[in-house]
Parts: structure tokens; C-alpha cells; sequence
């Protein structure tokens, strides 16, 4: 099957890489106009770097490479006038806005709850919950505007379901767009527009594999563990016997509910985890 999503447009945050990069070529792939944003910037208190200005221009010419069009941007998820400004310019280039994928976020150093800077904490809150946010508040306009219908995804964590310690920041953010994307369901459903929350396990990208601050986790009897060092800890948590699900994964589970075929799905939290939430023990 292809074509599923062809002839619409999709708005996707987070796109410079991982699974921002991989939402955006999925649709793309799949016949999808890609409005792209990242913030293509560091954040100082993460403690590992962010994507980059080139990695963004990276996955602008992989959308284009599909034969679709593109408008990427820089912008950062918790600047609302920079967010409408992009989301402005794309629905002006492509004239409409059909589906839109709140994936931008970041995820802290793991520490105790009352351990965690004032700084960490805002900045987690800002983006991974007040930028979902603001994302919402300026692409619902448009889309109810056209009259299309439609399908928001937000991009929460299985740590949003369940809590997870020394995330506790990163838990209370993505436990909070859940809720988020449901109130919206109910206040769109008479719209045709549909809202519902992906909650990814532990995915392949550098938010994970890179981020150093978060393997004592897995390894606290190491002063300076490794990712090798990490993957038998990651392998653990899985019923399913991977380390972790890649983003293609997430991907696919985002254009399925992108397109038709999930027609009247909304308000619902799907789990892209290998079990793990459902796990006995």
C-alpha cells in the first residue's frame, strides 16, 4: 500500500533528527507536503547536544528526495510567535494543514526529584510540555479553518504512563500532553479532526544513544558507563527481548494514525514499547 497520506500536509516538530527526522519521511514517503521545524540549538542543561542547522537541511532534502515539498524552518517549540510564523508560512506555500506531529522534546540527566535544578526542570516543562502546547494552539486555527478534518499525534513516552525514577521531570511532561491531546480530542471530534498520544519505549536516537547522563541509570557501579555497557540494562526492561524499538517503528505507528485508516481513532494512547508497560513485573 502506498499513498496514504497523499496529497495532505503534515506539520512536524523535532525534525532535524530521530524520530522527528523519521515522522517526516514516512508522510513524505507516503505522499505528505512536510512543514519541518527544530530548534537546531543547544539546550545547556540536557547535557547532550541537540540537532543541528545542518542535520535540519539534511532532513529537508530527504523529504524532497521522496519528490515532495518541504518548508523548513528553524524554530524553538516554546517561542509560540516563532511557531505561527512557521506554521503561516507553510499553509501559505501549501494551502492547507492535515496533520500535524508534536514530537519535539528533549530528556534530562537522571537524578532524584528533589535533586533537580530550577533550570533542568523549566526547560523540560517548557519544551516537552508547554511547547506541545503552544504546537497545539497554532495549528488548530488553520485546520478548522480549511474545514478538512484531520489528525494531531502527540509524541508522549511510556515514562508519561508510568513513573519512572529520576525522570521525574521528563514523567510529569509527558504524563501532562496526554491529557493534553485528550481534552483536545474531545473539543475537535465534532471537527473531524482527530487527536491521539504515541507513547514510544526506549527508541534508537541520540536523545537515548547519546546521552551519557542517563547510562548510571542502568549502570551505577560504573563511574563513566558506556552505551555497550547499557544495552543488557536496556534489553532487561523489554518483554520482547530488544534493547530498544527503532524509529521507523514509531514511524509507521504515526502514519497509521495519519491516515484514513484510523479514521474515527481518537483519544487514544497508543504504546510502541515491546510490551514493556504491560510487563507483570
Amino acid at each position: 500500500m502506498s499513498g496514504r497520506v497523499e496529497g495532505k500536509v503534515a506539520l512536524v516538530t523535532g525534525a532535524a533528527r530521530g524520530q522527528g527526522r523519521a515522522h517526516a519521511v514516512r508522510l513524505a514517503e507516503e505522499g505528505a507536503d512536510i512543514i519541518a521545524l527544530d530548534i537546531a540549538a543547544p539546550v545547556a542543561s540536557m547535557g547532550y547536544p541537540m540537532g543541528t542547522k545542518e542535520e535540519l537541511a539534511e532532513t529537508a532534502a530527504l523529504v524532497e528526495a521522496t519528490g515532495r515539498r518541504v518548508v523548513a524552518r528553524v524554530a524553538d517549540v516554546r517561542d509560540r510567535d516563532a511557531l505561527q510564523a512557521v506554521v503561516d508560512e507553510g499553509v501559505g506555500a501549501f494551502g492547507r494543514l492535515d496533520v500535524v506531529c508534536a514530537s519535539a522534546g528533549v530528556s534530562p540527566p537522571a537524578r532524584p526529584l528533589w535533586k533537580i535544578p530550577a533550570d533542568e526542570w523549566h526547560d523540560v516543562i517548557d519544551i516537552n510540555l508547554t511547547g506541545v502546547w503552544n504546537t497545539l494552539s497554532v495549528v488548530v486555527p488553520p485546520m478548522l479553518a480549511a474545514g478538512n478534518g484531520g489528525s494531531i499525534v502527540v509524541i508522549s513516552s511510556g515514562a508519561g504512563l508510568k513513573g519512572v525514577p529520576h525522570l521525574g521531570a521528563y514523567s510529569a511532561a509527558k504524563g501532562a500532553v496526554v491529557q493534553l491531546a485528550k481534552t483536545l480530542a474531545n473539543e475537535l471530534a465534532s471537527g473531524q479532526i482527530r487527536v491521539n498520544t504515541i507513547a514510544p519505549g526506549t527508541v534508537d536516537t541520540p536523545m537515548v544513544t547519546a546521552n551519557t547522563q542517563q547510562f548510571k541509570l542502568f549502570r551505577p557501579d560504573l563511574a563513566e558507563p558506556t552505551l555497550e555497557d547499557c544495552v543488557e540494562g536496556f534489553r532487561s526492561m523489554m518483554p520482547m527481548g530488544q534493547p530498544w524499538v527503532h524509529v521507523d517503528d514509531i514511524a509507521n505507528a504515526l502514519l497509521f494514525l495519519a491516515s484514513d485508516e484510523s479514521r474515527y481513532i481518537t483519544g487514544t494512547v497508543l504504546p510502541v514499547d515491546q510490551g514493556n508497560l504491560n510487563r507483570a513485573v
